[in-house]
């Protein structure tokens, strides 16, 4: 479970503090597929952020699983990261110079997790790129790139998967693809799925819709 309580984001921009998050409480059960919406600039991206303790919140609290996210020192995040989340990001953050395959094995080999060569071989097949794995980022089109980005982020077995606008850089066909075998993962695994997005036709097909607006969240609806 993840549960946010009156979180809030300040940085400063000049002379002035911008609230980026404001006082955000919410909960979000396991296995929820959660849609968040919003226009640019609602602090979407920063709520994916602070939840996968990538950023630290200026005030508040986040727990995973009853575990202090706030609490933790750096060592103790990566090892969160490592074992409950995955992460997807609309511009793929593949290693240029792995294949799809090594990027997809890296995170387990670092866990040090059994069968890894085989684990990452069957990912790959998951989402349609059996073919494809000895070829580098650059030889991949960019809907590949984002296969191999959904692949690597399920390789630790994550009970929680973030995704920031990951059909953003993509064309309609791809997306649906790339929106389609991320939601089969999800449903497969019984992951917790939080996915930032644009496109209110995705948002729609979640099992919960929240929207943002300027920092603070304007509506919680549960379908």
């Amino acid at each position: 479970m993840i549960e946010l309580k009156n979180v809030s984001k300040v940085v400063r921009s000049g002379t002035e503090d911008l609230t980026i998050l404001d006082a955000v409480s919410m909960t979000i059960p396991d296995g929820e597929f959660v849609a968040v919406t919003g226009a640019s600039g609602s602090g979407k991206s920063t709520l994916l952020g602070l939840i996968a303790g990538l950023d630290a919140p200026t005030s508040g609290e986040i727990f995973i699983d009853n575990d202090s996210v706030t609490a933790m020192n750096e060592d103790d995040l990566a090892q969160l990261r490592s074992e409950k989340i995955g992460f997807i990001f609309q511009s793929f953050h593949l290693i240029p110079s792995l294949t799809a395959f090594e990027n997809v094995l890296i995170p387990m080999e670092i866990l040090g997790l059994k069968n890894a060569k085989e684990r990452a071989a069957q990912l790959l097949i998951d989402v349609d790129l059996t073919n494809r794995g000895h070829h580098y980022p650059t030889e991949l089109s960019g809907g590949e790139q984002q296969r191999v980005a959904i692949a690597r982020a399920f390789a630790n077995q994550p009970k929680i998967l973030l995704a920031d606008e990951p059909t953003g850089n993509l064309d309609s066909r791809n997306g649906s693809h790339i929106f389609d075998l991320m939601t089969d993962l999800h449903s497969k695994n019984n992951v917790t799925l939080i996915l930032v997005t644009h496109d209110n036709f995705l948002a729609e097909k979640a099992q919960r819709q929240i929207i943002l607006k300027d920092g603070r969240v304007l509506s919680d609806d549960k379908r």
